[in-house]
């Protein structure tokens, strides 16, 4: 029992009094695993998505100048989609590249014209963080989404089957994506 004692007051030295470079990577190390696989898939049960956070990874969302520049610049599209300045409004304003977005998992019938989702596309391992601009529904639910910046849609933007929907962005945290939009930057780099 006294040498169980020992070793657990020196595992807790180790990790929480020692100022090592070894003691440093063993925490970061931990760090890692508890956000990885207690963390990240606590939320994602609490919230109802297999992707309870991300990270703005692009700027298509972005509103640069203002939302009146920005709508005297993009709104002839939006009006041929019928969402004019008033109902944009409503939607509220963009995000920026490196914000961070939780997400609420959501039921298809669920999700509204001017909602943010998330969404994956086959190509790519990011998933999709788009404004919904038109739903069709017949027996399943097929989405139409823009990015905010873009000046049109992109092909895979026209037509999202339900199963592609992972959540709607429910909340921003300016900033905090910058974590991962530098790893990843700083990984591609050495590719």
């Amino acid at each position: 029992m006294s040498r169980n004692r020992t070793l657990l007051r020196k595992i807790w030295f180790f990790l929480w009094e020692d100022d090592s470079l070894l003691s440093w990577i063993a925490n970061f190390i931990i760090a890692i695993v508890l956000v990885k696989f207690i963390i990240y898939p606590g939320l994602g049960l609490l919230l109802g998505t297999s992707f309870p956070v991300v990270a703005v990874v692009s700027s298509s969302m972005e509103h640069n100048a203002g939302f009146d520049q920005w709508w005297q610049e993009n709104r002839v599209w939006y009006e041929e989609k019928n969402i004019d300045e008033n109902d944009f409004i409503k939607f509220k304003n963009g995000f920026d590249k490196g914000d961070m977005m939780v997400l609420l998992g959501k039921e298809p019938n669920e999700i509204k014209v001017g909602d943010v989702i998330v969404y994956s596309v086959s190509y790519s391992a990011n998933p999709i963080i788009h404004r919904v601009v038109s739903i069709k529904a017949d027996e399943k639910y097929f989405f139409e989404t823009k990015g905010d910046n873009n000046l049109g849609q992109l092909p895979f933007e026209k037509e999202i089957a339900q199963e592609q929907l992972l959540g709607k962005a429910v909340l921003r945290v300016p900033l905090l994506g910058w974590v991962k939009v530098l790893f990843t930057d700083f990984v591609n780099l050495w590719r």
